[in-house]
């Protein structure tokens, strides 16, 4: 049973899983933290993580390890938050020391759910859409940058009555959500992905910057369309985006007073997050791959599943794989690209 003495993990000390590590450490709970390196795990142990912005100032030491393996014992909860890349030989590392009532929450970006429930059974894996933002200044040195909330659900959109328990630990973080259709959650948020970061992977710019540009803004539109066409064909009502963006009524109305508005909508998400910098971007500046073959990808794969043409999120897939393998190089023209152009 999930609950108060749950033996829990997190795997991956990044923004996101040190901040809920940490937090839920704060609020009482048995906590271990995987963190890849040897110097890091040691930090934790004896200084531990130090978490600063919307939920104080704070430093808050647990027991922790560079590797999986190096865990004792079954683990209760694990909540996953390794880079989608990573995900899934963490998950087959994870088995060994799963119960049979274990669970898994996917903290990723995008919809790694389905794939994780192929190694994991779909009975552990919880999808969960992360509804705030974090930053990590320097290892062990993060920042939660903004507030919201966690949406929990059970993937096949069934009844949990573990999830009260998890939305009680989680709580502990932020306000937790239990959502019937995590499904519809989960797509909504990987749609804004899908429009922002991948599209500031391919420019080099930021946010400001990018939708700034009527290419970028209309490039924006397209990749919401072909997702909400996908979405239709599957029989999903996605959820409106932080429950603000409703999709169906931004895409509503065509003709030029349409798209004058959905433009200034767009101009005015860019003004206001003008100096954030693509998550996507940042990976490829660091010379790791992207997870867009969890983001684009995904709509790409669904698209063709169910016979739905998705043209510009497959040359968007295809450029970002180029500009990994060093074959295209990250470039405002990118968006001049012929498969592109609308």
């Amino acid at each position: 049973m999930i609950g108060r003495e749950s033996r829990i993990a997190v795997i991956g000390a990044g923004a996101i899983g040190g901040i809920v590590a940490a937090l839920v450490r704060k609020g009482g709970h048995d906590v271990e933290i995987v963190c890849k390196h040897p110097d890091l795990a040691q930090r934790i142990q004896s200084r531990g993580l130090h978490v600063t912005g919307a939920k104080g100032d704070f430093s808050v030491s647990m027991p922790a390890v560079a590797e999986i393996g190096e865990m004792q014992g079954t683990k209760d909860v694990v909540f996953l938050a390794t880079k989608a890349t990573a995900m899934l030989e963490a998950a087959r590392r994870l088995q060994p020391l799963l119960g049979e009532e274990s669970v898994v929450v996917s903290l990723q970006n995008g919809i790694c759910e389905p794939a994780l429930a192929e190694i994991l059974g779909r009975g552990r894996v919880i999808g969960c859409v992360v509804g705030w933002g974090a930053t990590m200044h320097a290892p062990g040195e993060l920042e939660m940058t903004s507030t919201g909330e966690f949406v929990i659900g059970n993937i096949d959109g069934k009844p949990d009555p573990r999830l009260a328990s998890l939305q009680g630990i989680m709580n502990a973080v932020l306000p937790t959500r239990i959502s019937e259709c995590i499904l519809s959650e989960l797509y909504s948020k990987l749609i804004v992905n899908a429009c922002i970061t991948s599209l500031g992977a391919l420019c080099g710019l930021t946010m400001g910057e990018m939708l700034a540009s009527k290419q970028a803004r209309s490039l924006f539109i397209a990749v919401m369309r072909e997702a909400i066409d996908v979405a239709e064909a599957s029989n999903l009502s996605v959820a409106p985006y932080g429950g603000k963006l409703d999709y169906y009524r931004f895409l509503g109305p065509g003709g030029f007073i349409g798209d004058l508005r959905r433009h200034l909508v767009i101009r005015a998400i860019g003004f206001k997050y003008r100096r954030l910098t693509s998550s996507s971007l940042q990976s490829l500046q660091r010379g790791q791959k992207t997870e867009i073959d969890w983001l684009n990808g995904y709509i790409c794969d669904e698209g063709r599943r169910l016979g739905v043409a998705t043209p510009i999120n497959d040359r968007i897939v295809e450029m970002i794989h180029e500009i990994e393998a060093g074959k295209r190089r990250i470039a405002v023209e990118n968006f001049q690209d012929g498969a592109l152009n609308l």
